[in-house]
This record gives C-alpha cells, structure tokens and sequence, in this order.
C-alpha cells in the first residue's frame, strides 16, 4: 500500500521548444544542456526534492527518449524512492482510446490516476523549462495560511516587458482577482511563472469539468485559471524575487548561461544548501594548455583546452585547439573547434565541429530591442574551414 503524501509534484516536461531552432530538433526543451554540466530541467527536479517533496511526476511528449533515458529511476535527485520518486509519464493507451496531451489541462488530467494513488491534499504544478531556485515548501505554507483554492507563484517584471506574460492582477492583500493573457495594456506587473499549487480536491473537479466543455483548450491559463476565477475560488499570488529566467529563445537561453557569470545578477551555483543536482558521467579533469588562454570563463570536466576562451561556458568534453578563439559563447558537450575558428556570441550545439579559419557570430555591445543576435550552430553540424555564419544565423543538422 503507498504512503498518503501531503503534495505530489507534477513537472510538464513535454514541451518543443520551436524558438530554440537547431537545439530542439531532437530533444525536448528541458533537456537541453545548460551551464556547462546540467540540463535545463535539473532546476526544477532538484528544486523539488531540496524542498523536500519527494514524488514528482515528469510528463513528457516531444522528443521524449532523452528525457526517458536522462531521468532514469531518479536517482542524481535523490528521487529513487521505494514509496514516491520519480516517474516519467508519457501519454498512453488507455482502455477505450489513446490520445496526445492536449494541453497543460489535458496532461494532468490523464493522469489523475497516477496523483489519486498518493491521495495527496495538494498539487505542485511545474514547468521544466525555467533557471532559478526556489523552496516550494514556503509557497505551500503560504498555500496552507489562507485556506486557498490555488496559489501561483509571481515574478516582478519592468511594466515595459509586461505585456509578454500573463498576468496576476491582486488586490493588497495578494488575493488574484483577474488574470489577463500578455494584455497590450497591463494593470500589474505580476507575471505568472507558471507554478501553481493547487489544493487537489479543487483542481480535480476543474480538471473533469473542462475536459467536459466542449471546444477548451485544456490549457492552465486559457481554460482552468479563468474558469476558477469565474467560480469564485480563492486565488492567491506567491511573490517570489530570486533569479528567474524563462529560456524559450536563443537569445534568454544565452542571457542565462552568461548570467552564470557574474556573480551580482546571474544565479549562485555554489550554495551547499541548495544544490542543483546532474546525471554526470565520469570524465577525467580539464586541462589547459601552456600556450591556453582562459579568462571569465566556465571550463567543465573532460575539456582539452590549448586556445583562447574568454567569458564564456564550455561543456564536458570539449577540445579547443591552439590558435582557436571563443569570447561571449556558449560551447555544448564534445565539440572540436579546430586552429583559426573564431567564435564570438554564439551558441554552438553538442557534437558539433567549427573547422579550421571558421568564423561564427561576431562581437555584440548590446542587445537590439531586447534581443541578442546569437549565430547558432545545431548539434553535429560541422561547419566548414574558412567559412562564415552570421550574427543570428541558424545552422542546423541536413
């Protein structure tokens, strides 16, 4: 018999991640490399379980077998439990017809089955595809003090970027009275961070009744938030004012990993007390060339380095050869950059192979509009000597 739990995780993990071009042609959004060692869902899995809740439910859909194969039994999260831990919940074929998740709505409620198991009273709803940390346990107590319906979490964003997100529009004492989908002219500036924790009784009669109304997106915000507003439910927001960063584009994608970076504004990776745990293989240690120059730069385990980096992240395994420059870039797992290549603001994909006198990207002093004009090299793409990519090209794989 398992153990009643007082809140289940659910982690929408099956996202596809269209503006991140090359790099999610194969994998999922959540599962692509960040930060020299880790994957972008590593947040969100070791955010849960540091905030000691210990079975998550991981649904996935696009690209799913890295994802599958990446999480295993959970076991780099401490999430390998005879009683909870981690669970990858693809959509399936059930008795009477088989179906794709739907939307966010749908997702969950496929698996109702799956929550119902733990009779949890409460329902952490999560995204795999944002950077930051944070103790979930302190939003569900915050959750638990008023009695609420539903809590969602808010980020503070400047009122010229408000009209990105959606919004929690909240009366002074936190309670939501209106949310408004990327409004042209927004009332707040409280973005939804998409997570929400729900008491589950609440959310599972929403859940049943949207899967009922015909034509419903079957979407969080579209579909159950609204129509838990409409009901009269109460609705808190949880204002949260850590690091966060929604990687989506290349450009945010490449913000974050540069954040890593700089002490002040980037996320500390260091804390003893809040971990961010990985599925590593062993590697041997970096080595740095005596001709190598290495300045600002994030060098992860595996590397053979014999040219110059300079502010920049550089994964397990890859080799830099003497005469090759990388500055403000980003080089994923086991790609060669040959004598000559010149790399500058870029993001270059794993397996890739930038040959001898390639120039990729070029120097940027400032973003144009908000945007980097990132050049983009997919995973095992070889781009050829002495040829040239763009600032915002995208190369993919043939």
């Amino acid at each position: 018999m398992l153990m009643k739990k007082e809140c289940v995780a659910m982690l929408l993990a099956g996202g596809q991640g269209t503006r991140l071009g090359a790099l999610t042609q194969e994998v999922a959004k959540p599962a692509v490399p960040f930060g020299g060692k880790y994957k972008i869902i590593d947040f969100t899995l070791s955010n849960t379980i540091n905030s000691g809740i210990d079975t998550i439910g991981v649904l996935t859909q696009y690209q799913p077998f890295e994802l599958n194969q990446y999480i295993g039994n959970g076991q780099p999260w401490d999430l390998d439990r005879l009683n909870g831990g981690a669970f990858v919940l693809p959509p399936y074929q059930k008795a009477k017809s088989g179906e794709w998740y739907k939307g966010t709505a749908n997702a969950i409620y496929q698996n109702i089955d799956f929550i119902d198991r733990y009779n949890p009273q409460y329902v952490l709803i999560l995204s795999g595809d944002h950077i930051y940390k944070m103790d979930y346990s302190k939003m569900l107590e915050y959750h638990k003090e008023r009695d609420a319906a539903c809590t969602i979490a808010v980020f503070d964003v400047p009122i010229e970027q408000a009209s990105r997100f959606g919004l929690m529009n909240t009366r002074e004492d936190n309670e939501i009275y209106e949310f408004e989908e990327k409004p042209k002219h927004p009332k707040s500036t409280n973005a939804s961070m998409g997570i929400y924790i729900f008491t589950w009784e609440k959310l599972k009669a929403h859940l049943i009744k949207d899967e009922e109304t015909l034509g419903s997106s079957n979407d969080f915000g579209k579909n159950i938030i609204p129509n838990m507003l409409g009901a009269g439910e109460k609705m808190y927001a949880y204002n949260f004012s850590g690091y966060w960063k929604d990687v989506g584009t290349i450009s945010s994608l490449w913000e974050a990993n540069m954040d890593l970076l700089d002490s002040q504004s980037g996320i500390n990776m260091n804390e003893r007390d809040w971990k961010i745990y990985a599925r590593n293989t062993a590697e041997p240690p970096h080595f740095i060339g005596g001709d190598a120059v290495v300045k600002h730069s994030i060098v992860t385990e595996g590397c053979n380095i014999d040219g110059y980096i300079e502010n920049s992240v550089i994964f397990t395994g890859v080799d830099i050869k003497k005469g090759a420059v990388v500055k403000d870039s980003i080089i994923m797992p086991n790609t060669v950059v040959e004598a000559g290549a010149v790399i500058s603001h870029a993001v270059v994909g794993w397996d890739a192979v930038i040959a001898s006198g390639a120039m990729v990207g070029e120097r940027q002093t400032a973003p144009k509009a908000g945007e980097w004009d990132i050049a983009v090299v997919g995973p095992r793409v070889k781009i050829e000597a002495n040829t040239r990519v763009a600032p915002g090209a995208m190369i993919g794989a043939k």
